[in-house]
């Protein structure tokens, strides 16, 4: 196998080559580390760059597996490459928050999201992009490149979690975290080409600091393939000690689920958002295709979809005491986060938009007992070009943002499991995708249901021109 071919191999397939010997951790974090070096000058998808440490890990993980008579045994990922979101503390690593003030501040511990992918045996390359706060769609924070699409440079790769798209999208390393407080995942991955899982709530610990926005925000995954976008929740998800939101075991491992046969399903579906707009014609297009599919596989299809409005100033209050909450000088932060922290208001007032969330949250849960899936738009239009909106007012700003990511922050208001799998390009060579929706909890059905659809229509084989050499 090519080295590009290896950079573009999925991770499980990775892990199975190193597991026979075909290849070593040391040969798989020099080659990704051979291609940071090379592209991340021109994407902006790593903030830190963990050479020596991931080198250093690669080796001994070399020297274990020569040791080592029975590699069944192994943990699932082991001396497979892999990032942090610069959201997440990794020990000894710099943790920004997209801050460039805080470049020189180093992360004294590990989330336990980092803990249980170290024990799934990966070794870490490095950090990557997050817009300033993790507040917003696209990631262009200030003192920082801009994070560009690899399939289009002249476009955004999405936010919060950009960096984590962008380099798995252009085989910088094949499978990342990233976090989802209001499409983090979903928004990257459609404007990137990739699965990315917002699981549900207190599916994946925020150990061993608390959540501080009620609970909208997930850790979750990106990936190249449904099947390795599952076996990273296998590995991350669980409840740690002192958790404030826990669920029960799933009854199979995620990864099982993409080879599950399901049942007839009930699935409703929309190409808008009511009270907010329509998709553009070919995002509409994505959704309509994708449920003649479901529809000719033998499911239920029925066109419906909540008003998800009266949710809009409750959320964006939530979102606004969130970037409040950082405790970080306003002068530090871009203009846009500093009216953000403006609009974030009185103790009060957030717990009334709290209360209101979970009124609504209610509403949309009940939805769920006609249906077992929604199939939406992730985004109501692709991506947009970098610095798109860079001379609009904050306001102006927060509306664009709004009419954009419209389908994705509902599910994480009533922290329902969803997921953004790819299904086509636009003219701009910019990747589109669709959402899928299930009940709390139902992670197993939508990831089955999106084993279904990529296998009828699969995905791997594209790869961004001027990344593919």
């Amino acid at each position: 196998m090519n080295p590009t071919d290896l950079a573009f191999t999925p991770a499980l397939e990775q892990a199975r080559l190193v597991r026979n010997r075909e290849v070593s951790p040391l040969e798989l974090s020099e080659l990704y580390l051979a291609r940071i070096e090379q592209f991340n000058a021109r994407l902006g998808c790593f903030y830190h760059v963990a050479a020596d440490t991931a080198l250093a890990d690669a080796k001994a993980k070399t020297e274990q597996l020569a040791r080592t008579k029975d590699t069944a045994e192994l943990p699932p990922f082991f001396g497979v490459p892999t990032a942090i979101k610069d959201l997440n503390s990794v020990a000894g690593m710099p943790h920004t928050y997209g801050v460039a003030a805080l470049k020189d501040k180093i992360a004294t511990y590990d989330d336990g999201v980092v803990t249980k992918m170290k024990l799934a045996g990966f070794t870490i390359l490095g950090k990557t992009a997050t817009s300033e706060l993790g507040s917003l769609p696209y990631t262009e924070s200030r003192g920082f490149s801009p994070t560009r699409n690899p399939w289009n440079l002249d476009y955004s790769a999405g936010g919060s979690s950009g960096g984590a798209a962008a380099a798995v999208a252009a085989g910088l390393c094949a499978i990342a975290q990233g976090s989802d407080g209001g499409g983090s995942i979903r928004g990257p991955a459609f404007c990137c080409g990739l699965v990315g899982i917002k699981p549900s709530r207190g599916r994946v610990s925020f150990a061993p600091v608390g959540d501080h926005q009620n609970g909208i925000s997930a850790n979750g995954c990106l990936a190249r393939t449904v099947a390795d976008a599952a076996a990273l929740l296998d590995a991350i998800a669980g409840y740690i000690t002192g958790d404030p939101y826990w669920l029960p075991e799933p009854e199979i491992p995620f990864l099982a689920a993409t080879e599950q046969t399901l049942p007839q399903l009930r699935i409703a579906f929309s190409t808008s958002i009511p009270s907010i707009g329509e998709a553009t014609e070919l995002c509409q297009q994505s959704v309509i295709e994708t449920v003649q599919l479901l529809e000719d596989m033998g499911h239920i299809i029925e066109p419906n979809c909540l008003d998800f409005s009266p949710l809009i100033e409750p959320f964006t209050k939530v979102w606004a005491a969130g970037v409040a909450s950082a405790g970080i000088l306003p002068e530090v932060l871009s203009p846009i986060n500093r009216w953000i922290v403006q609009q974030s208001g009185s103790a009060g007032e957030y717990l009334q938009a709290v209360t209101e969330i979970q009124i609504l949250s209610r509403q949309i849960v009940s939805f769920f007992e006609c249906y077992d899936v929604l199939v939406l738009p992730t985004y109501l239009h692709p991506s947009i070009r970098i610095g798109e909106w860079i001379d609009l007012s904050p306001a102006e700003t927060l509306q664009k943002i709004i009419s954009w990511i419209a389908p994705c922050p509902p599910f994480n208001a009533s922290g329902q499991p969803a997921m953004t799998i790819p299904t086509d390009f636009d003219r701009h060579n910019l990747p589109i995708g669709i959402q899928l929706v299930g009940k709390p909890a139902a992670e197993a059905t939508i990831i089955a249901l999106a084993a279904q659809l990529e296998a009828a229509k699969p995905w791997i084989h594209h790869r961004p021109n001027g990344f593919d050499s």
